[in-house]
């Protein structure tokens, strides 16, 4: 950035070397994208399509990533990419909670995405959306991330849906982005863009399903024709700092403060009540939501384990048989 005082004229050449330098790193991550993020058009083809938006393709023998609420209660469709090329779909498996979806398209030969790891993505970084808002295919816009680890209930899709650990950016995400590219400067994809709140809440406010080790997990369930299972304890609650003394003790600075505990399930039957603060689950840490939730996946799912939590101060354990999520 020039000094203050610099003369203008040097100041408007910085502008303009950033402003180019801006335009050339989407335009390059656009032209690597775009042939790999397809227009879905959802429906049997025998009637009127009930639904559309994107998908991004992940292999080269058709298997395509979307949101799940794209393609909820329809089994197929077409997906339409930049090469004019139209093929058909089906429907592999989808995760309601996780809002993804696996497809495979008819054909071979696609050109699939790198998939990037967005718990490497900081606020404030430059992001691309790649989507086919309002049927409009091919579509690009560009912002930054602008909060990380949000849990928002997004207007997109029939009724609510609660979103958690999502990537918030200002990227402009229309209708018929949902299942759409979020790309880093390198071309990777980050996220799945799968929201757009309303304008209650606020404009700009688009939400991305991270592409993260868990994600990946669920992508590869999916594609294998695998329902995804998790295991269920029944507390509901959210982060908040430990005690110094608690702190030091664990080795973490943060656990989840439970808010409420739904009757008859693990949570209760072990002994948990409200404003008991989680911090770990068979040893390992437990700082949000977010991180309890990753680690209740199917090998819990009827395993007895111990649960650190801090009441009164104090630091103790109890034992809980997991059940699985209906």
């Amino acid at each position: 950035m020039p000094a203050p005082g610099a003369p203008a004229e040097l100041a408007s050449t910085v502008d303009e070397v950033l402003l180019d330098s801006y335009s050339r790193t989407v335009s390059w991550v656009a032209g690597q994208l775009l042939p790999s993020v397809a227009a879905l058009r959802v429906g049997d083809g025998a009637r009127r399509p009930v639904g559309a938006g994107s998908a991004v393709v992940l292999s080269a023998d058709g298997m395509l990533i979307t949101s799940a609420h794209v393609v909820q209660g329809s089994a197929r469709g077409t997906a339409t990419f930049t090469t004019g090329d139209e093929v058909p779909f089906e429907v592999v498996g989808t995760d309601r909670l996780s809002d993804l979806a696996v497809l495979r398209a008819g054909g071979a030969g696609y050109q699939p995405a790198r998939l990037g790891d967005a718990s490497r993505v900081k606020v404030g970084q430059l992001v691309v959306a790649i989507g086919n808002p309002f049927g409009f295919e091919g579509s690009v816009s560009a912002g930054v991330v602008s909060a990380l680890g949000r849990s928002l209930v997004a207007s997109a899709g029939p009724g609510g849906r609660l979103l958690d650990d999502v990537i918030q950016t200002d990227a402009a995400l229309h209708p018929g982005n949902s299942g759409g590219a979020l790309a880093v400067s390198s071309a990777e994809v980050v996220g799945i863009n799968t929201a757009l709140v309303g304008p209650w809440a606020g404009q700009g406010l688009g939400m991305a399903v991270p592409v993260n080790e868990r994600t990946r997990t669920i992508i590869g369930t999916l594609a294998a024709g695998r329902p995804v299972r998790r295991a269920y304890l029944g507390i509901g609650g959210g982060s908040r700092p430990l005690p110094p003394a608690v702190a030091a003790a664990t080795g973490t600075s943060r656990g989840v403060e439970v808010v409420s505990v739904v009757a008859s399930s693990p949570a209760a039957k072990a002994g948990l009540r409200p404003r008991d603060v989680v911090v770990s689950l068979d040893g390992d840490p437990v700082a949000d939501v977010g991180g309890l939730q990753s680690l209740l996946t199917e090998r819990y799912i009827g395993r007895q384990v111990a649960i650190g939590f801090v009441r009164d101060g104090r630091l103790e354990t109890c034992q809980a048989r997991c059940v699985e999520l209906p």
